[in-house]
């Protein structure tokens, strides 16, 4: 089968200028800074200034990436936050201009990037589908034509006629999705956006997605941090790492390779997850979560807790302000990246706080580890949910295995194809 996108040596450079002052600068800064440089200039005519300016430096998001997709495939796309991912969906999509290599597509590309991105923010939901076609070379019967579907799966009939600049990023992403999916474009681009929508919704996404792939033969291209959805969705994955492909195989192999990598980069010793070496997009670039510390039933730091046995998780965290409005919580996965639950601290009514040398520790206790034999991925978050803020939140960055105990072994082997989670309970027969 032949390729619809073939890329070759692509390459991305942006030049990031470094300023050296502060941060914000007031119009009087300006203005003094004006009469000073000519106040020198007049007494010193021929010298030159020895002040620093803004200095540069060129980075790469992107670097000798070389790929192809043949028509029908479903790609995912992962990696880190600035591996390059959105980057490269941009290239794909013709809405920045690439360096270095070149990029070949055949056919006709919908892209789904960014809340809002393709709408008209003073135009109703009705005028945007129409735009959105004309953009995507249809004309205006084909259009209606698809007109029902679109407004159906995107379940926004009674707001078809407000502008969408007052729609929720919600009901934006659901009506972004459904006329991109629908308005038959032969490769379909979509990227974490689809993380705004609430579960059912996603369902309804990936099913959509396998569909115009399976039965339509259009190409997918999906950028996901739900390794589940990867899996469940796309045959084959990109793993992209500091702007390079790292590896280009099968889904599940590649998302494995990726959690295992993640892993291993930020334990520093048995149970205990140094998480200081990282960029947090959530403050700044600065890490408030500083580790994590898992220690099993007889409270020693372990990466390995017994099943049915008691165990406690540790967030050792920067000083930060406000510190009785925080909210604190656990995600708790599989390798393949399904989400299990969670622990949060506004589900709790009893939250232990503890101070010690200039930073702060918070402790959740597993009364009992409900989880059956195998591993266990973990994504602490730090947050203010009254406001709806978030200041950390490294996601699958830490893990502990799960082992039987011997008391369970006797009975019968547990093991993970009777689930993740372990209930249990008393039977009668009657």
């Amino acid at each position: 089968m032949s390729s619809v996108i073939r890329v070759e040596n692509l390459g991305k450079k942006y030049n990031l200028r470094h300023q050296q002052r502060e941060q914000y600068t007031a119009m009087r800064d300006v203005i003094t800074d004006g009469f000073k440089s000519f106040a020198r200039k007049l007494i010193h005519p021929f010298q030159f200034s020895t002040e620093s300016g803004p200095s540069s430096e060129d980075f790469w998001a992107l670097k000798d990436v070389t790929f192809d997709v043949k028509q029908g495939d479903r790609i995912g796309i992962i990696g880190r936050n600035g591996a390059g991912k959105s980057t490269l969906l941009k290239i794909l999509s013709r809405i920045t201009e690439p360096t270095t290599g070149r990029v070949r597509i055949k056919g006709r590309v919908a892209s789904l990037l960014e809340v809002g991105t393709g709408f008209h923010p003073e135009l109703t939901g009705r005028e945007n589908i129409f735009l959105n076609g004309a953009i995507l070379g249809m004309g205006r019967a084909e259009i209606r034509n698809k007109f029902d579907e679109i407004v159906d799966f995107a379940e926004i009939e009674k707001f078809l006629d407000t502008p969408v600049k007052r729609y929720s990023s919600g009901m934006y992403v659901r009506l972004a999705f459904a006329v991109a999916a629908h308005l038959e474009p032969e490769i379909l681009i979509v990227d974490e956006v689809l993380a705004v929508g609430d579960s059912q919704f996603q369902k309804k996404c990936l099913g959509k997605m396998e569909d115009v792939s399976t039965r339509e033969g259009r190409t997918v291209l999906f950028v996901s941090h739900n390794f589940s959805a990867i899996n469940t969705l796309c045959t084959r994955s990109i793993l992209l790492s500091n702007g390079t492909i790292s590896s280009y195989g099968n889904s599940i192999d590649i998302t494995n390779e990726y959690i295992c990598g993640l892993s291993s980069k930020q334990i520093g010793q048995n149970g205990k997850f140094d998480l200081t070496n990282r960029v947090n997009l959530y403050n700044k670039g600065v890490p408030i979560i500083l580790s994590v510390t898992v220690c099993d039933h007889n409270g020693y730091p372990s990466d390995t807790l017994v099943m049915g046995k008691s165990a406690k998780i540790q967030f050792e965290l920067q000083e930060i302000e406000n510190i009785n409005n925080l909210d604190f919580g656990i995600g708790f996965y599989t390798p393949e990246g399904f989400r299990i639950t969670s622990a949060t601290t506004w589900s709790s009514e009893t939250v232990t706080r503890t101070n010690s040398n200039n930073s702060l520790k918070v402790t959740y206790q597993f009364d009992m580890i409900p989880f059956t034999a195998g591993k266990i991925m973990m994504s602490p978050s730090v947050s203010n949910s009254k406001h709806g803020i978030v200041y950390d939140h490294p996601e699958m960055s830490c893990y502990f295995n799960v082992v039987e105990e011997t008391l369970f072994t006797e009975k019968k082997k547990i093991s993970r194809t009777y689930g993740v989670i372990y209930i249990d309970g008393q039977w009668q027969l009657h």
